[in-house]
Parts: C-alpha cells; sequence; structure tokens
C-alpha cells in the first residue's frame, strides 16, 4: 500500500518528514511519499462570510489528484488554513469514508492558536492523531466510541489531546483485516 501527503499551500517539510515517521509507526509495511510539488489553496473554496475555506471543496481537489494517481492507494491532504463544513463551525479534518482521499488542517493544532506557548512535540502529536484519524475514515472507519482510539470524534482540541494516536483494539483488528486483503475498501 502507498500513501502520499499532498500538501496544499505552503507546508513545513519538516513536519512533513516527522509526520511521516509517525504514520510508518501505525500503518507498518506501508510506502509513505510526499507529492513533489504543493497544491495551491483553491481560491474558490475561501468563503469570505466565515473566513474559512470549505473542506468538502478542498477534498474533492484532493480527490481528484487521487485519482490521476492510480500507484497511490490513499491520498492525505495537508493544508494550514481554517476550514470548516456547513454543519459545523470548524473541522480538524475530513476524509471519505472509505476512499482513496483524505485532508487534514494544521490550522487549529498549533497550542498557539489557544493562547498557549508553541510547543512542537504537541503540534506534530496533534497533527498525526489527525493525519490517522482522517486516513482510517479512508479504510471505512467510522468515529469509534472509546475516548482513547484515534478514531473518536474529536469536538475539539482537548478530545484530540486526550485520545491516542492509535487505534483501539476493535479498530485496530478492522484495520489489520483491510491491509490483509479481508473487506479491502478502495
Amino acid at each position: 500500500m502507498k500513501i502520499a501527503f499532498l500538501p496544499i499551500g505552503n507546508i513545513n517539510s519538516d513536519l512533513l518528514e516527522r509526520l511521516h515517521e509517525n504514520l510508518d509507526a501505525v500503518f507498518p509495511g506501508t510506502q509513505i511519499a510526499i507529492a513533489d510539488e504543493a497544491m495551491p489553496i483553491p481560491e474558490e473554496t475561501f468563503d469570505k462570510i466565515r473566513k474559512q475555506y470549505h473542506a468538502d471543496m478542498i477534498l474533492d481537489r484532493v480527490f481528484e489528484y487521487a485519482a490521476k494517481e492510480k500507484a497511490l492507494s490513499r491520498v492525505l491532504g495537508i493544508v494550514d488554513v481554517d476550514i470548516f463544513i456547513p454543519e459545523l463551525s470548524y473541522v480538524f479534518g475530513k476524509a471519505e469514508c472509505p476512499g482513496k482521499a483524505a485532508l487534514i488542517s494544521l490550522w487549529r493544532l498549533r497550542p498557539e492558536f489557544y493562547g498557549r506557548s508553541p510547543n512542537v512535540d504537541l503540534f506534530l502529536e496533534r497533527a498525526a492523531k489527525e493525519a490517522v484519524h482522517e486516513l482510517g475514515h479512508t479504510f471505512g472507519l467510522g468515529h469509534c466510541s472509546n475516548p482513547f482510539c484515534v478514531m473518536y470524534f474529536s469536538n475539539s482540541i482537548f478530545e484530540t489531546d486526550r485520545k491516542q494516536s492509535l487505534f483501539c483494539s476493535k479498530c485496530h483488528l478492522k484495520i489489520e483485516q483491510i491491509m490483509n486483503g479481508v473487506g479491502e475498501t478502495s
């Protein structure tokens, strides 16, 4: 299986490399690549009233990229703008469930967003959790009721901080079955 990170806009290459290392541990045996070129942030996805970017519209662009790249199993778009879906005031990410495309936003993952001091390790941990969570959706996993599972729905940064960066035993079993070809999706 091959997963690609697709930077959307200006994304720090060190962050991408560290995310790569974290995902290697969660999805062993998976090839993880970083797209050669960043995709520009589509201007039409900006909502002037909300002053945020529409996650579904950006995810559509990630899907278009994924559809062209047949050798890739999954594509994770990574953007550093505030994203939303109409029914929520913001989201940390969005994904096809199941599917090939996922998206995370780094915007609300930085401690500075909440008035705290910068903390690179905490920021990276949050980004890794959201990346694994959204990729989990691409495998067909829904939200988990276990508040410590990475598939738990984070309604706030506090819930993101509480959960682990790994799947609970129930979700892990589902992922293992999918990765071993039992019930493969997309």
